[in-house]
């Protein structure tokens, strides 16, 4: 088994029973943290809606997050299957079509994260240690 694959099985069982169920218990009662927001895809498989917490940088226009694991993500895999998407921006629901950007760096890209300039450095080496093939995904706003 290569080290990636071992990476992505372990980073899925802290994700799907650490993580996930702590930042949608945070969210259940009103917390909001600037580290991490719920994304909300369509399951490809059920049809239901998934959500999931990811580390989002808005702008104006949507926002972009990193899959650290590319389309191997369950997260990734469903946007795949359908695009549409709704991302939690504060406390609002926006709804934005998700587009993979295979050329965008992710390195860079995982800088523009930080809260701090000072900062950016420490927030690319943490996606660096966490990821096994990331990518970049555009969230496009398609509400108003």
């Amino acid at each position: 088994m290569t080290r990636a694959i071992r990476k992505f099985r372990f980073e899925r069982l802290v994700g799907r029973y650490l993580a996930n169920p702590l930042v949608a218990a945070l969210g259940r009662i009103g917390v909001r943290t600037t580290l991490a927001t719920e994304l909300q895809t369509t399951g490809r498989k059920s049809g239901r809606p998934r959500r999931v917490p990811v580390a989002a940088r808005f702008d104006d226009a949507g926002a972009w997050v990193i899959s650290q694991h590319g389309t191997r993500s369950g997260w990734a895999a469903n946007i795949t299957a359908d695009p549409r998407v709704h991302i939690r921006q504060g406390t609002r629901w926006r709804s934005a079509i998700a587009t993979f950007e295979p050329g965008d760096d992710v390195t860079a890209r995982a800088r523009t994260f930080a809260s701090h300039p000072a900062l950016a450095g420490l927030v690319a080496a943490t996606f660096r240690a966490l990821q096994s093939a990331p990518m970049s995904v555009r969230l496009t706003f398609t509400d108003e």
